[in-house]
């Protein structure tokens, strides 16, 4: 069976390759843990840097436009970013309490029925805390309830 370094062109968006289990490995195990801790502090990390781009880049373009228009494109601009940051910033909690949950090795499993959660969809979303089925039931709840 070829390992995650002989696999080619199998990299994932984050630069990851995706995991390759061996036979019998037990799910979750040291290096499925180790695994997705390296991709959760790479996306954090990713994160964090964005976060510095965006101040750098406020600080960089902040101008008091004389135009009125110029002024409000440049509000507009600014509250666009800070709206993604805020949304970054809530991820970034969502990454550390993933972590706690890999240290605490509870991580991977479902916390509305407690099934394995799935190697290839914790690669898609390494946060999800719920299986597809669950995740889907909960998606249909909060439509009819109009959340």
């Amino acid at each position: 069976m070829p390992t995650q370094a002989q696999q080619p062109n199998t990299q994932s968006l984050s630069g990851f390759e995706p995991y390759v289990e061996t036979k019998g490995e037990e799910y979750m195990g040291e290096p499925m843990r180790k695994h997705f801790t390296k991709i959760l502090h790479k996306w954090k990390q990713d994160l964090m840097q964005e976060v510095d781009r965006t101040v750098d880049h406020m600080k960089d373009e902040a101008a008091n436009f004389p135009d009125p228009a110029d002024r409000a494109s440049q509000e507009e601009e600014f509250s666009l970013e800070l709206r993604a940051r805020d949304r970054e910033r809530k991820l970034i909690k969502k990454i550390d309490k993933t972590l706690q949950l890999i240290e605490d090795e509870e991580y991977g499993w479902c916390e509305s029925c407690g099934v394995e959660i799935g190697i290839r969809r914790l690669e898609a979303r390494p946060t999800a805390d719920m299986c597809v089925d669950c995740k889907t039931l909960a998606e249909i709840k909060e439509k009819q309830v109009g959340k």
